[in-house]
């Protein structure tokens, strides 16, 4: 039997830094998990047993804003549309799920404490079930949106409190996006019931709108009366808005009083003030703006 090789004396084999050892296992772990959280495919895509597995999962997760039947709720956008505001593909919606939209209420999966989070298994499954109730093509609107438009800054005055792509009031929250944002039903019913979303159990950091358009009444030490909504509040000052969009700047243990109220300074449009066929076309309006 021959004798193994002898390396010579003189020749050093390699010597691999311990730095270099760890960025390799460190890229490697990165490589991994890009593979599976950013895969753009869906693994589930048609199959009929996993749509109902991601059903059980959005009735636990995901209907208390978006509704049961992904139809659209008061806080959460109609996701049965083929067209998403925030990305169409299995991929972007996966990232959406998980990471939440900031500055909306969509928070990141698992933080709301509605449920218990999902896996990614359980998040593509939930994907699968959207897609098994998605329309093939969106639906026309009912209404007719160039009349709805001039209703908006005309007679029916929703320009005097509300915003559509920078054009109108400050009172009340921007509507550009509320048409691709919620159902019709949602739309309508702020309509009808302006004070509906205002009352007390939807407090929590991701309700739709944020707190500043809660109404509030001060008196001043002048006894001069002031109604408008909260901007800002803080345990030793108040920021208001009043109807004529004035902002005012208070120290609270200036005022006489302060007296705030769940009820919206948006009036009730009935079927008195405003017909049904002339909401219907203000909602047409809206989806026209938001779906663009």
């Amino acid at each position: 039997m021959n004798s193994p090789a002898k390396i010579p004396s003189d020749v050093k084999a390699p010597v691999v830094p311990g730095i270099l050892i760890r960025v390799a296992a460190l890229v490697c772990v990165l490589v991994t998990a890009t593979a599976l959280l950013g895969q753009d495919k869906n693994p589930f895509a048609g199959d009929a047993g996993a749509a109902k597995l991601g059903e059980f999962q959005f009735r636990i997760n995901c209907a208390f804003c978006h509704g049961l039947g992904a139809r659209g709720g008061g806080r959460g956008p109609d996701l049965t549309r083929a067209r998403k505001r925030d990305g169409n593909s299995d991929a972007e919606m996966f990232t959406t799920i998980n990471q939440g939209v900031p500055g909306t209420a969509m928070p990141p999966n698992g933080t709301t404490g509605q449920g218990v989070g999902m896996t990614e298994e359980e998040v593509w499954q939930v994907i699968t079930y959207i897609r098994s109730v998605q329309v093939k093509a969106p639906p026309q609107p009912a209404g007719d949106a160039v009349h709805g438009k001039q209703l908006f800054y005309g007679d029916a005055n929703c320009s005097g409190c509300h915003m559509v792509e920078g054009k109108g009031g400050r009172l009340g929250p921007d509507l550009t996006a509320v048409g691709m944002a919620r159902a019709t039903d949602a739309i309508v019913d702020s309509v009808r019931n302006p004070s509906r979303r205002l009352a007390p159990g939807l407090l929590e950091a991701t309700k739709e709108f944020p707190q500043e358009y809660e109404t509030v009444t001060v008196v001043t030490a002048k006894g001069t009366e002031i109604k408008g909504v909260t901007m800002n509040e803080d345990n030793f000052s108040l920021q208001m808005m009043d109807a004529s969009e004035q902002i005012h700047l208070f120290d609270k243990v200036a005022l006489r009083s302060i007296k705030k109220s769940r009820t919206s300074m948006m009036p009730i449009y009935g079927p008195a003030l405003l017909s049904d066929h002339d909401l219907q076309d203000i909602v047409a309006y809206l989806q026209s703006v938001g779906g663009k």
